[in-house]
């Protein structure tokens, strides 16, 4: 499990730039710290994963993304650079507009460039933040 008070990432494809700061939490089914981030193989042959994020600040050019939740459900059935394919869920907060699902979508599935790499489903949910506390 792990928490940031300041999670940034910025990236830029065309004339796309974004920025994402705000709160991050993280938790797998590995024994410690998930070997996954080391790109490492997965303590059990394959990875579960659920990853939060509470936008407090972003953007994806012009589109502001600020107050938005999201969170993720990931899959990956061996190590996560070498295969197979990740099976990947995004819950984005049902506040955001259309405009704002897509341009997170865009960045979530790496899209926009940086550091996500998969394709997901997204749903439209109700997401809540609480400092330290997600409910979907």
């Amino acid at each position: 499990m792990s928490s940031s008070a300041a999670t940034t990432t910025s990236a830029k494809i065309g004339t796309q730039p974004w920025k994402l700061e705000g709160d991050y939490f993280e938790g797998c089914n590995c024994d410690l710290t998930c070997p996954c981030t080391f790109t490492e193989d997965p303590d059990d042959g394959e990875c579960y994963v659920t990853t939060a994020w509470h936008i407090q600040k972003g953007n994806y050019g012009n589109t502001i993304l600020h107050g938005l939740n999201i969170v993720g459900m990931f899959n990956a059935p061996g190590n996560m650079l070498k295969g197979p394919k990740w099976k990947a869920a995004l819950y984005i907060d049902e506040k955001a507009s259309s405009e704002q699902i897509d341009a997170l979508t865009r960045i979530y599935s790496g899209q926009a460039g940086g550091v996500f790499c998969c394709s997901y489903k997204s749903y439209r949910r109700d997401v809540r933040y609480k400092v330290g506390i997600y409910r979907i």
